[in-house]
């Protein structure tokens, strides 16, 4: 599991930050908009011990917050499969039952391709996301 202190960056692509309109290989459900994830890379998935739903007894669920203080009402949740491994690793952190969770925090950050997010554990159970 991850623990106090473990954190990654990443560039923001479209993709992440309009999940719900972008284009998708196929036609398997409507567009909607406003969905967001953020990828986990597949060496901090293992180094950092970030599973899938189907990892027996894993913590896949987070609190999460951010550190410029906006308020995100839900949780956040490790999702996919993530390649170079036994399947158990997650490739995405999307809100939980939510996948609309982070976008007032992206609208409200103005961010936008290109930028880089700072995700970091505070504790096994919670994230922090900082905009760099």
């Amino acid at each position: 599991m991850a623990k106090k202190g473990d954190s990654y960056i990443f560039i923001v692509k479209e993709t992440y930050i309009d999940w719900g309109d972008n284009p998708r290989k196929t036609n398997t459900r409507e567009k909607i908009p406003g969905e967001v994830y953020f990828p986990i890379p597949a060496d901090k998935a293992r180094e950092f011990n970030v599973y899938n739903k189907t990892k027996t007894g894993a913590i896949i669920e987070y609190n999460v917050s951010t550190s410029d203080g906006f308020e995100i009402n839900g949780k956040v949740k490790a999702t996919g499969v993530n390649s170079g491994g036994t399947g158990e690793y997650a490739k995405n952190l999307a809100g939980s039952g939510n996948l609309k969770l982070l976008a007032p925090w992206i609208t409200n950050m103005k961010i936008k391709t290109g930028d880089k997010i700072k995700v970091e554990w505070t504790s096994p159970t919670d994230i922090l996301l900082t905009k760099i």
